[in-house]
């Protein structure tokens, strides 16, 4: 998956820089670089891109008000050497924000982030527009287990094999945690930690570190976790998954 990308940075240096790390991923088209953020607003308004890049503190017009003003806001990562402008930039629904003088590792880290943010937006909107079968099946041991996804109270990752919990049992295929996830409707499961997805329906509560989730023990007496952690990673994604759904 290709991500179609601008730069709106007014130091040629710090321009450049970014240039040449795009260049260094094959899964980046930098479509144009400016360093007249007027420019850039007007070229977006005509144009569809995936990532915006640019700095905060520019001449004519800031990052954080050229953001304010765009006609559709790709996903966007702030640039600048003020980390206090970082909080100003979260709260207008930036994805991440760079520290100059930015590492190519640091910069891996965003783009890493904007490709998997990219991929549950396309999901999300491609089974919107599709049919949504009410079970998948899942290979346990030595059959194919057909398991209805109204059932699925959350699944757990444990490296190369996963447990599905559901209603009345616990399922343990031989997969990955990201290769089931693509399985899953992207309206009703949501990622929350390296670990574990969620079901919207299980949930009962949301505090800022956890979410907790309808009990559940089974004929084994051994009862399913009550509270799932929130990482940081997908704090972001799930606060987003929440209001879309609530509304």
């Amino acid at each position: 998956m290709n991500m179609r990308c601008i730069i709106v940075e007014d130091e040629p240096l710090a321009r450049n820089l970014l240039e040449q790390y795009i260049q260094k991923l094959p899964y980046l088209e930098l479509v144009k670089s400016f360093s007249n953020p007027l420019e850039a607003l007007d070229f977006l308004h005509t144009n569809a891109i995936d990532i915006l890049i640019s700095d905060i503190q520019m001449p004519e017009l800031t990052g954080i008000s050229l953001l304010k003003v765009l006609p559709v806001k790709p996903l966007i990562i702030l640039t600048t050497a003020y980390p206090e402008y970082a909080l100003e930039g979260y709260e207008l629904d930036v994805m991440d924000y760079l520290l100059k003088p930015i590492t190519f590792e640091r910069f891996l880290q965003a783009m890493e982030k904007a490709k998997s943010r990219l991929q549950v937006i396309i999901k999300a909107a491609v089974q919107e527009t599709s049919p949504v079968k009410p079970f998948i099946f899942v290979k346990d041991r030595t059959k194919q287990v057909k398991v209805k996804l109204e059932d699925i109270i959350y699944v757990e990752g444990l490296k190369d094999y996963i447990i599905i919990y559901t209603k009345d049992r616990r399922i343990v295929p031989l997969q990955t945690l990201k290769s089931f996830e693509n399985q899953l409707p992207a309206n009703q499961f949501i990622r929350i930690h390296n670990s574990y997805i969620v079901s919207f329906d299980a949930i009962e509560a949301i505090d800022k570190e956890k979410v907790q989730i309808v009990p559940v023990t089974y004929q084994t007496g051994t009862p399913a976790k009550t509270f799932l952690p929130i990482s940081d990673t997908y704090r972001k994604a799930f606060k987003e998954f929440i209001e879309k759904q609530s509304h």
